[in-house]
């Protein structure tokens, strides 16, 4: 008698709608990742200086290219999935009519847009701001809100808009036809209670501050919840089968945190993508720096405090466009990206850069480091070549990062023993290596390069009820990749840097910041 075979394990559907594109993935229970497509897109256009924007429709159109172009690639697994999750670049907004269309195009996170037309606030607010030393994040909180300058701009569009979501919301309406969203999304300027990860009560001053109502915003719902089922239209589109449930996931730096283990802070979640973050996740709400809240994390009722360098490995992408030309001609014949590439750039330079010191603030921040911040190079002198200048990138991107991990250390008032890594710049060994180095720390890569996909299948996964809670899910679909040791020569050398060097730039040169920006208005206050 034949023996008979195994059931096929259940599969589940992981959809990543990213910055520069969307891919559509099948993991297993096990956290392997067994299909993949991508659908590369146009991240945004723009019409005027500062504005970044991409159509609604765009997006979903590519989520559907992306999921059909899976099943035209494997046939054979699509009557294995079992549930579906959605995982979105965050802080990118969209206004919608009362039939949920969109009115214009969406506001891509790396718009950068501000208004003076705010609301006033009531005199007594405006001093209880100021007793507490915040006028200027308050000003940055009104100037920079979608809702703020799209009210001021575009009013006739904001007299229309019935809902105003994150793209993420927008997405998962298209999916199952009801408008809901994660909680782990709401990262933003919107009124979001970060503490209870609810809106906002009527009596919180932001409903003072910003121009958005209650009832414009979307039903959230905790991670690993039911958004909905996918839609007969959806079905239609995506080639997703029918009334599979859509669960919650959350933002993409969130679900790639909760992939790489960090739901405890004395692990430190490194996310070298187009933003780079380093994240440590806790049970409690730990505010990162002073009056900025934790965001919430891709589980419920836990948070991630993070720590944002804003250009991030955009800074590589800028290195390609201004300095590498013979390494894009060379990949092009070659047929491989120009980043293979540039690991020869860091074998061409020693640990240091021969005294090239960079810091990595081309775009600044609110807090960190502050809006009058802008990048610095010094150190030059006449040995320095290309691939100085791209070591002093990467170099000093893990500066402002190991920065950022001390901040949290003293805020968690916990150490933190191991670094994971994640994004795109983690598929460089070298890159690995140099963050072991100046972080004196074990550092970790995960199994996959498809962290915020992974995240987001481990919350399907606990939905669907194949594991009991976040923790056990996490132990079951993320093991450990390449291990990366401190290497004790290195750490010696970009100790000295960091202490004596890097963390000195700010302070002495801050003020001339100050200068340049009031005398070239760039950018603008």
């Amino acid at each position: 008698m034949k023996r008979a075979e195994p059931p096929a394990q259940e599969l589940i559907l992981a959809i990543d709608q990213g910055t520069q594109s969307v891919r559509a993935m099948l993991f297993d229970l096990h956290g392997r990742l067994v299909a993949k497509s991508q659908q590369h897109i146009t991240p945004y256009f723009s019409s005027h200086p500062n504005w970044a924007e991409q159509e609604g429709d765009y997006f979903w159109q590519n989520l559907g290219q992306a999921c059909q172009a899976l099943w035209r690639d494997y046939p054979l697994l699509k009557s294995r999935v079992g549930a579906v999750a959605l995982t979105c670049q965050r802080a990118s907004m969209i206004c919608l009519d009362e039939d949920m269309r969109p009115l214009r195009p969406a506001t891509i996170w790396l718009d950068s847009r501000r208004t003076d037309d705010y609301p006033t606030l009531p005199w007594w607010l405006k001093l209880g701001v100021r007793l507490v030393g915040q006028q200027h994040m308050m000003y940055q909180l009104q100037s920079k809100a979608e809702c703020n300058w799209l009210a001021a701009d575009f009013p006739e569009v904001w007299a229309r808009t019935r809902h105003f979501v994150q793209l993420s919301a927008y997405l998962s309406y298209r999916l199952t036809g009801q408008l809901r969203d994660a909680v782990p999304s709401q990262v933003g300027y919107v009124p979001f209670d970060h503490k209870h990860q609810q809106w906002a009560n009527a009596r919180d001053l932001t409903w003072r501050a910003l121009r958005v109502r209650r009832e414009q915003l979307p039903e959230l719902v905790q991670a690993s919840e039911p958004l909905g089922t996918i839609s007969v239209a959806a079905a239609s589109a995506t080639g997703i089968p029918q009334g599979l449930v859509l669960y919650a996931a959350g933002a993409d730096k969130a679900c790639e945190v909760l992939a790489c283990g960090g739901i405890s802070p004395d692990v430190a979640c490194i996310s070298y993508g187009t933003t780079a973050t380093i994240n440590t996740g806790n049970t409690r709400h730990v505010s990162p720096m002073p009056f900025l809240p934790a965001y919430p994390a891709a589980m419920p009722r836990a948070f991630n405090s993070e720590i944002i360098v804003q250009r991030g490995y955009w800074m590589v992408n800028w290195f390609k466009r201004e300095f590498a030309s013979h390494e894009v001609r060379l990949a092009e014949e070659r047929g491989i990206a120009p980043e293979v590439l540039f690991d020869t750039l860091l074998d061409e330079s020693p640990a240091g850069a021969m005294g090239l010191v960079l810091q990595p603030f081309w775009n600044p921040g609110v807090k960190f480091p502050g809006p009058e911040a802008k990048g610095a190079v010094i150190g030059f002198g006449d040995v320095h070549t290309r691939a100085h200048l791209y070591r002093a990138i990467i170099e000093g991107l893990a500066y402002a990062l190991r920065h950022g991990k001390e901040q949290l250390e003293h805020r968690n008032r916990v150490a933190v023993r191991s670094l994971r890594v994640a994004g795109g710049g983690s598929q460089s060994d070298r890159i690995m290596q140099i963050t072991a180095n100046v972080f004196g720390l074990r550092t970790e890569r995960i199994h996959t390069s498809e962290a915020s996909g992974l995240g987001a299948a481990i919350n399907a996964a606990v939905g669907a009820g194949h594991y009991k809670n976040h923790a056990e899910a996490v132990r079951a679909m993320s093991w450990q990749g390449p291990v990366f040791e401190p290497e004790p020569d290195k750490v010696r050398t970009y100790d000295r840097l960091y202490r004596e060097v890097y963390n000195r730039m700010y302070d002495r040169l801050s003020p001339l910041y100050r200068s340049i920006r009031h005398i070239t208005n760039y950018p603008k206050h």
